[in-house]
């Protein structure tokens, strides 16, 4: 990865919930522009804490995270939110707003001092449902709405903050096999025609190594290893992550092979 396009940077990070019980053990990892990162491991491997260190939610107890070139922990809320969006597991499905509202809060950062919605604010949220294919929803609220709908309405709200970089934590852990790959392409798409930096934890390894242009195999709060697919989708590294033994199958178009626990 070229450094001079890494905009999110976090460098020996260190993170325990107790003392003496580190989750995060000395974790180096970037994200650049144009590219669309997952995270990979078993549970308990790290993921999930390592992303909310990302997102300042967390504050490591050890290392640095860098955003735009800028310590994470100098930005205020109101600045954060113009730069870094974030997409949970799962949308609050008891929101009682419309699907359009929900996608205009992701506006509120950029909003004036009474945090009113302007005209422009509106064509960005509009251009946002467009690009995720949730228009034709806007009346609706979440609870008239698929999970694969709910969650690409969450993305539209992210998308409207015009972020350098988008967080996902499991997006598709609840969706069926075509939401999944639907919710996977459009975030191939965002990092490569946006263009931004998105970073995805992700359990689906066969998914996201045909997707992902970055993946990062943790275990123990470590990484294991990082890189390109073709890099990463290795026996070795497989094992060493899932602690089970693999095979590694090639596919029909000669891309990367698909993974199966023996």
């Amino acid at each position: 990865m070229n450094a001079q396009t890494d905009i999110l940077q976090a460098a020996d990070v260190t993170f325990a919930y107790r003392p003496g019980e580190p989750v995060l053990r000395g974790v180096s990892i970037s994200a650049a522009a144009g590219r669309f990162t997952c995270l990979l491991g078993p549970n308990g491997s790290g993921k999930t804490t390592l992303l909310r260190c990302l997102m300042g939610q967390l504050a490591p107890s050890c290392g640095a995270i860098a955003l735009g070139g800028r310590a994470l922990r100098d930005y205020r809320p109101r600045e954060l939110a113009r730069v870094l969006a974030y997409v949970p597991q799962q949308p609050a499905s008891s929101l009682a707003f419309s699907a359009g509202e929900i996608v205009l809060m992701g506006r509120y950062a950029h909003g004036g001092p009474l945090g009113l919605a302007g005209p422009g604010d509106l064509t960005v949220a509009r251009e946002a449902m467009k690009m995720t294919d949730t228009l034709g929803f806007a009346a609706r609220t979440l609870d008239e709405l698929s999970g694969g709908e709910a969650q690409r309405v969450m993305i539209a709200r992210a998308l409207a903050q015009q972020p350098s970089v988008i967080l996902l934590d499991e997006p598709t852990s609840h969706l069926d096999i075509r939401h999944q790959l639907n919710i996977y392409r459009m975030m191939r798409r965002l990092a490569h025609d946006w263009p931004m930096a998105v970073v995805c934890v992700s359990h689906d390894v066969n998914v996201a190594a045909r997707l992902a242009d970055e993946l990062v195999l943790m275990r123990g709060g470590l990484v294991v290893a990082s890189g390109t697919p073709d890099e990463t989708i290795r026996q070795d590294l497989l094992s060493q992550t899932y602690d089970v033994q693999v095979d590694l199958i090639a596919t029909p178009d000669g891309g990367v092979p698909m993974v199966r626990a023996k």
